[in-house]
């Protein structure tokens, strides 16, 4: 009987033997995947390394660093890559990280503290019957701001007023409403003598941007200066590749604050400009000298 069970036994441990393991199996999908990301990876450091070390040596070849320096430095920084890859922190590097990020949380806003003192001092003055402030205080930002041919289109408005501008638009037949073909057309670059004419509806952005002019939807009372505007090049050549083609009549104009600005920061009148240094008239960028158009007004 023993004996019995003794073969029964040893046959169910050789099943047993034959049979594979279940866990291993289960386990087999996660470790191919382990082994092909540290293998990419691998791959990864092994290119990322090749290219840092290659542009050390080129950037040593050209400065005429000596070879000893470079071997340290190029050690040090695969050194430090192997680390950071590993994941291999000293204590004092993992302590310096955990105080950073602790100081990080608890400190206040860079600039908080001293945009505070700035506003209670801008009230201060403001209460203050003594204080006079001559100018806006934005005004030296904003001539950091500007370029040449801005000047010169600030001038124009100045002198000149309101500039008409027109926007072409098109619809197809059979089909309500139109669509925006060509925004914003205006003589002024080439009324205010503007060297980049390209450039121009980019000049127009940025004045606005800088709250000195404003695009208005209301038409100038002069049709005449509309009727100049569209026998324009560029108005005629949007309304010939639209269908339905109209204009909508605008205007450009200085803000208050840029009237302001104008009349506070540039020199409008000939005889100032004549008066300023060569380096800036007639040949600067508020020269007083301009192409003349028709319909526009004289030179000023």
């Amino acid at each position: 009987m023993a004996d019995s069970v003794d073969e029964r036994t040893g046959a169910q441990r050789d099943g047993a033997a034959e049979r594979p393991d279940a866990s291993l199996l289960l386990a087999a999908p996660g470790l191919v995947r382990l082994a092909a990301a540290a293998w990419w990876r691998s791959a990864g450091w092994t290119v990322e390394t090749s290219i840092r070390a290659g542009d050390r040596v080129v950037r040593a070849a050209v400065t005429g660093e000596p070879l000893p320096m470079l071997l340290a430095d190029v050690g040090a920084n695969v050194r430090d890559y192997v680390r950071e890859v590993l994941g291999i922190f000293d204590d004092d590097d993992r302590r310096n990280g955990e105080d950073d990020r602790e100081r990080d949380a608890h400190a206040p806003r860079p600039g908080v503290v001293s945009l505070r003192k700035r506003g209670a001092e801008l009230l201060r003055q403001s209460a203050d019957v003594r204080f006079d402030e001559e100018v806006h205080p934005a005004f030296p930002r904003i001539l950091e701001e500007l370029a040449p041919d801005e000047g010169r289109i600030l001038r124009l408005l100045a002198l000149e007023g309101a500039q008409p501008a027109v926007d072409v638009r098109g619809g197809k037949p059979l089909v309500p409403g139109s669509q925006m073909v060509a925004p914003g057309l205006t003589m002024i670059g080439p009324a205010a003598g503007c060297r980049y004419l390209e450039r121009v509806p980019a000049y127009l952005n940025n004045l606005y941007r800088l709250g000195l002019i404003w695009f208005l939807r209301e038409p100038l009372e002069d049709p005449v200066r509309y009727q100049v505007l569209e026998a324009q090049p560029d108005v005629l050549a949007a309304m010939r590749g639209t269908g339905r083609a109209r204009t909508v009549r605008r205007s450009i104009d200085l803000t208050p604050f840029g009237a302001d600005f104008c009349e506070t920061c540039l020199p409008l009148n000939t005889a100032e400009l004549d008066a300023l240094p060569g380096d800036v008239a007639p040949d600067g960028p508020l020269a007083a000298s301009k192409p003349q158009l028709p319909g526009a007004g004289p030179p000023q």
